[in-house]
C-alpha cells in the first residue's frame, strides 16, 4: 500500500463549519484481482492496484472484513461474462466493513474515521475486496458498535436483497404472512428477521440443521426442504413467497401456496443467464419478454404477481439493517474467516460446499 503525504492545497481538506480536517491519500493498495474466468485459482492478490479519485459523493473505506458471496463465486466462474468480460481484469466483493478514509465533497452523513459497513451493486467492476474500496455515500451506514467488522460484513448485501423484495416488491406490512423458500441461507435467514420485525407471521423451508435457528429468529413454522410432505406440512396460503432456491420445483410450490393477489419473488431471474448466452443486444430484450410473459401467464392463471429480485442500495433499508443489527434483531452468522491473502482456498471451501453458511475475509 503506497501513502503519500497530505497535500496542502484547499481541495484536500474536508470543511466542516467549526474545523477543518486534513486525511492522507492513498494512491495504490493490495486487492484481489480477476484476470479471467475459471476457478479459485485464477483469483490474485496484487499489492499495488490502483486507488481512483473520488467522485463528490463516493467514500473511500479502509476495509477491515468482506463477506463472499454466491454472487462472488459465480461471477468468479463466468457468470455475466457477457457484461464484465470487456472489463476484466475485475475486483470481487460486494459487502464490506471497515473504516471512513476519505470523503468525496458532498458527502454530509459520514466523516473520516468512521466505522461503516455497507455493500456495493451487483454490477459493480471494483469490488470489495481490496485494502481501500470505493462506494457512494447511499451504499453505506455507521456500524453498529456491538458487531464486530466480521459479523456486519456478513450482512448487507443479503439483507438488502431481501429488504428489496419484502419492502418494495411485496410491501408486507404487520399481520400477513410470509413463506420464505430457503430460509437458511443469508437471504432467507435476513427475510426472516426482516418479517419478524415487522410484525409478520413467516414459514420457512430450510436445510435440518438450520431449523432450530430459524424458530429462534421467530418463524412459526420450520419445514426441512427434502422432507417428501411439504406440501402437507405448511398449512394456508401466504401474502407472499420469496424464493432463494429458483428452481422449477420451488416455483411451483410458491406459487400453489400463494393467496390470490399475492406476490412470488425469485433470486433467479434469468437477464444474466440469457445475456451470456445470445450477447447483450438479444439477451436483455429476450430477458425482458421472459420475464413479462411469466407475469402475464402467473397473473392470468393465479392472480399472482410475479418478479424477479435483485440488490440495490436504499438509504432507508441500509438504516433499518443498522437499527435491527444493532438491537440484535438482525445477524446473519459467520460459519468462517480467512486472511485475504488466503482467498483462493475461502472460494474453494465455498465451491466445494465444505463451509454451508458465511465466510468472510479479513484484513490487516
Amino acid at each position: 500500500m503506497q501513502i503519500l503525504k497530505a497535500r496542502k492545497s484547499a481541495n484536500d481538506y474536508l470543511v466542516s463549519p467549526l474545523r477543518f480536517v486534513r486525511f492522507l491519500v492513498t494512491t495504490s493498495c493490495r486487492a484481489v484481482v480477476l484476470p479471467r474466468f475459471g476457478g479459485p485459482e485464477v483469483l490474485e492478490v496484487r499489492p499495488n492496484v490502483e486507488v481512483p479519485d473520488l467522485k463528490p459523493n463516493e467514500v473511500l473505506v479502509r476495509t477491515r472484513a468482506v463477506s463472499i458471496n454466491p454472487l462472488d463465486t459465480r461471477m468468479r466462474s463466468g457468470y455475466g461474462r457477457s457484461i464484465f468480460e470487456p472489463l476484466l481484469p475485475l475486483i470481487l466483493g460486494r459487502d464490506i466493513s471497515g473504516e471512513v478514509a476519505a470523503v468525496g465533497a458532498s458527502v454530509r452523513s459520514l466523516t473520516v474515521g468512521q466505522e461503516v459497513f455497507g455493500a456495493l451493486h451487483p454490477t459493480a467492476v471494483r469490488g470489495t475486496y481490496a485494502d481501500y474500496a470505493v462506494l457512494s455515500e447511499d451504499e453505506l451506514t455507521p456500524k453498529p458498535v456491538s458487531v464486530t467488522h466480521a459479523d456486519a460484513s456478513a450482512i448487507p448485501f443479503a439483507a438488502l436483497t431481501a429488504w428489496r423484495a419484502l419492502k418494495c416488491a411485496a410491501r408486507m406490512s404487520e399481520g400477513q404472512r410470509l413463506l420464505v423458500l430457503g430460509g437458511g441461507g443469508a437471504v432467507g435467514f435476513a427475510a426472516v428477521q426482516f418479517s419478524v420485525a415487522s410484525g409478520c407471521h413467516v414459514s420457512a423451508t430450510c436445510g435440518s440443521k438450520s431449523i432450530d435457528r430459524v424458530l429462534a429468529a421467530g418463524a412459526v413454522q420450520a419445514v426441512d426442504y427434502s422432507s417428501k410432505d411439504i406440501e402437507l406440512a405448511i398449512k394456508g396460503k401466504f401474502d407472499a413467497v420469496l424464493d432463494t432456491i429458483g428452481a422449477p420445483e420451488t416455483e411451483r410450490l410458491g406459487l400453489n401456496f400463494l393467496k390470490r393477489g399475492g406476490h412470488y419473488m425469485t433470486l433467479h431471474g434469468e437477464t444474466a443467464a440469457l445475456a451470456d448466452h445470445y450477447g447483450l443486444a438479444l439477451g436483455l430484450p429476450i430477458a425482458t419478454t421472459v420475464l413479462l410473459k411469466k407475469r402475464m401467464q402467473t397473473w392470468y392463471s393465479y392472480g399472482i404477481d410475479y418478479s424477479y429480485i435483485y440488490m440495490r442500495a436504499d438509504a432507508e433499508g441500509l438504516e433499518e439493517i443498522r437499527r435491527l443489527s444493532e438491537t440484535g434483531k438482525l445477524k446473519i452468522p459467520v460459519d468462517k474467516t480467512f486472511h485475504m491473502t488466503q482467498v483462493r482456498e475461502a472460494h474453494e471451501a465455498k465451491d466445494k460446499r465444505l463451509i454451508p453458511g458465511k465466510v468472510v475475509l479479513e484484513f490487516d
